[in-house]
């Protein structure tokens, strides 16, 4: 008894491994490698930056706006104060300084008020019914006797009052009359004009007191001194000046007595020290001291004798300074304004705008910063999760199909590039099925086809070596016959890997279409007659032409016509046609060249075969040219053929750089089309070798 070997169990495919679904979890990327991780980093770097630059250029934006405002506001307000100064300077009250209150008001845009120490209002320029309450902090205090330097020197355009904070303005008692005021300018223009002749370009510049000065332009007064305009009268005081200065020389001797220490002559421009004598005019034979400033720390042995000067030491010299400016207030109190409280601000009552980057602030900056980064890197995970979820439905799918699952498709999220990825992997993943099917389908059919023939070449030997049959003449014709069509399936087989392969090798030359369909007919005219099937070809001479290989495509065209003269019945019709297609083609035919006739313009060769017979279904349509397809379903050779030939006629037809079509009426009939490049266009398909 003869065993046949059987088919074992299916076994793995060598190094392929199959991941269990703990492995899997295992083998995810972390979080700092992941699409995931890099997007919310890359977000959050992004985000970070973009706080701190925004941050940065608001506070430098905000900081200088706030600057250049309070820049412009505070030189605005040093006006203000300036001329509030020289109203209280030259006004023993503030009688009548409404006037000037709103008038500085309207010209600043602010609102000014004034009021006492004790904040009693003195006037306000607010136009409201009832006016808003002013700040508890006062803009400035407005004192002629004590001067805030900083405001006075803005207001004065920088020329303040230097050590001295008495305004210049309070003169008091050392005001000149009217009467002295014309006649020391009388003087002093006299003098102008003297050294006017002498070539001396002069002016009279009067001051705050009244009195007029003789200043020379270039502000060397040396050069007066060579010329006969004596400049020295205009420098005497008038008899209200010395007794000015006489009762503030008692005010700061007291002042120097009380301290234990002498008394000391003051000059007129309030110096002290050892002056050259000067007369004075209206008093004959008196003489004053003429202003000559006295040296501050100077040595005592530097300083010229008198009689009535103090020992001149720093300390010394500091205590005169001190009474004479203690005295001066004392003398000018009654001449001046008494202090005020000066308000400046706006209509609503705020006050001058400031900016602190306080440690609350710093606070509400970072606050608003951190905010902004959470809101972001919230944003960044909630996008990265959308996105980050059809790629691992994507790598689960691809690895499952690695794992030899069945595959399944994965949800496609939407049309952007993430949808479209999973589209394609859709579109992979049924081709992929589809192609494991047919792998299965061909690997059964390749099997069946070859089991029948071996199955009766064996049959028939193992009848012969059991003395059931004679291997008789007949005998070795069926096991010929069988052998032949073992080695057809096998050729065929050997066609298609070649072509699959791209290792189809081709050997192109010119070819008549017309004598090459006369070639196939005459080798299947015996066949056609056996089955009662007319063939014939109707190409009118001279056919067309074109370069291929003549074996290759007699193989292509013989398995049409083999194919249909298999499905017609007796009585039917199989034709053979060529013809030329194309645009440019002028013509059946345009020119011969060579061997034959030739088209000319790149046009197409069509090869039809076309048969009477049944037709083939809707249905099947599509599928006949794939592998190991029948119109009938029984596997019967002498009425399906091997289900080889049609898909070896599309892989020849390609190899040449054309196509193949069927079309079909059931119950009509069937043609088959070759569509092949003319001369000059034929092109392989990629992996095709050509052969010259």
């Amino acid at each position: 008894m003869r065993r046949t070997r059987g088919h074992g169990a299916r076994q793995q495919e060598p190094g392929r491994t199959r991941l269990s679904p703990r492995r899997a979890d295992r083998a995810r990327l972390p979080l700092r490698r992941s699409l995931l991780g890099r997007l919310l980093a890359v977000s959050a770097l992004v985000a970070a930056c973009s706080v701190a630059a925004t941050a940065w250029i608001a506070v430098q934006t905000t900081s200088g706006a706030i600057k250049q405002e309070q820049g412009q506001n505070l030189t605005a307000d040093a006006r203000i104060y300036d001329t509030l100064l020289e109203y209280a300077a030259r006004n023993p009250t503030w009688d009548g300084v409404g006037a000037t209150v709103r008038k500085l008001a309207r010209g600043s845009g602010r609102r000014v008020a004034l009021t006492t120490q004790g904040r009693q209002p003195l006037a306000d320029s607010a136009t409201e019914p009832t006016a808003p309450a002013l700040p508890p902090q006062a803009s400035a205090v407005v004192d002629p006797l004590s001067v805030d330097t900083v405001l006075a020197a803005r207001g004065t355009d920088g020329q303040g009052t230097g050590a001295d904070r008495i305004d210049p303005r309070a003169v008091g008692p050392f005001r000149l009359s009217t009467a002295d005021g014309r006649a020391l300018r009388r003087t002093a223009d006299d003098k102008v004009a003297c050294l006017n002749r002498a070539g001396i370009a002069s002016d009279v510049v009067v001051g705050a007191s009244g009195r007029p000065q003789v200043q020379i332009v270039g502000n060397d007064p040396e050069r007066a001194l060579g010329t006969r305009c004596d400049l020295a009268a205009l420098d005497a005081p008038t008899r209200s000046e010395r007794k000015a200065l006489d009762a503030l020389t008692e005010l700061a001797d007291a002042c120097l007595k009380r301290q234990g220490r002498e008394g000391v002559r003051l000059n007129n421009d309030l110096s002290w020290g050892d002056p050259a004598p000067v007369a004075v005019p209206g008093e004959p034979g008196a003489v004053v001291p003429r202003p000559v400033p006295a040296p501050r720390d100077a040595p005592a042995e530097q300083a010229a004798p008198s009689v009535e000067r103090p020992e001149l030491t720093g300390e010394n010299d500091r205590a005169i300074a001190s009474c004479v400016g203690t005295a001066r207030s004392e003398q000018l109190s009654s001449y001046v304004a008494s202090p005020a409280l000066l308000f400046i601000g706006d209509e609503g009552g705020a006050t001058l705008p400031g900016f602190d980057l306080s440690p609350a602030n710093t606070a509400r900056i970072a606050g608003a910063a951190a905010l902004v980064l959470a809101l972001t890197v919230g944003a960044s995970v909630f996008a990265g999760a959308r996105l980050v979820r059809p790629l691992h439905a994507l790598t689960g799918a691809a690895q499952r199909m690695r794992d030899g699952e069945q595959p399944a498709s994965v949800p496609v999220s939407g049309d952007d590039e993430v949808g479209r990825l999973a589209a394609a992997f859709n579109d992979m993943s049924a081709h992929r099925a589809r192609l494991e099917e047919q792998r299965k389908a061909m690997v059964s059919d390749v099997a069946h086809e070859l089991r029948t023939p071996l199955s009766n070449i064996r049959g028939w030997l193992e009848a012969a070596q059991d003395g059931l049959a004679d291997p008789d003449p007949a005998f070795v014709s069926s096991l010929l016959e069988e052998a032949v069509l073992l080695q057809h399936i096998i050729d065929d087989l050997q066609d298609l890997a070649a072509a699959d392969a791209g290792a189809l090798r081709l050997h192109p030359e010119p070819v008549e279409v017309r004598e090459l369909l006369g070639q196939v007919a005459a080798a299947h005219q015996a066949r056609a007659e056996n089955a009662g099937v007319t063939l014939g070809v109707t190409t009118p001479a001279p056919g067309p032409a074109l370069s291929a290989d003549p074996v290759r495509l007699r193989q292509a065209v013989g398995n049409l016509v083999s194919n249909a003269v298999r499905h017609t019945p007796e009585g039917g019709r199989v034709t053979l046609r060529a013809y030329v297609a194309g645009r440019d083609a002028s013509g059946p035919y345009a020119s011969e060249e060579g061997c034959g006739t030739v088209v000319t313009g790149g046009g197409t060769v069509v090869i039809e075969v076309t048969d009477t017979g049944s037709g083939i279904p809707a249905d099947d349509l599509p599928h006949v040219f794939d592998r190991f397809w029948r119109a009938e379903k029984s596997r019967s050779r002498r009425t399906g053929g091997s289900g080889l030939g049609l898909a070896i006629v599309r892989k020849l037809v390609e190899a040449h750089g054309g196509t193949v079509e069927a079309t079909s009426t059931e119950g009509e009939g069937s043609t088959f089309a070759l569509r092949l490049p003319a001369p000059g266009n034929v092109r392989p398909p990629d992996g095709m070798t050509t052969a010259f």
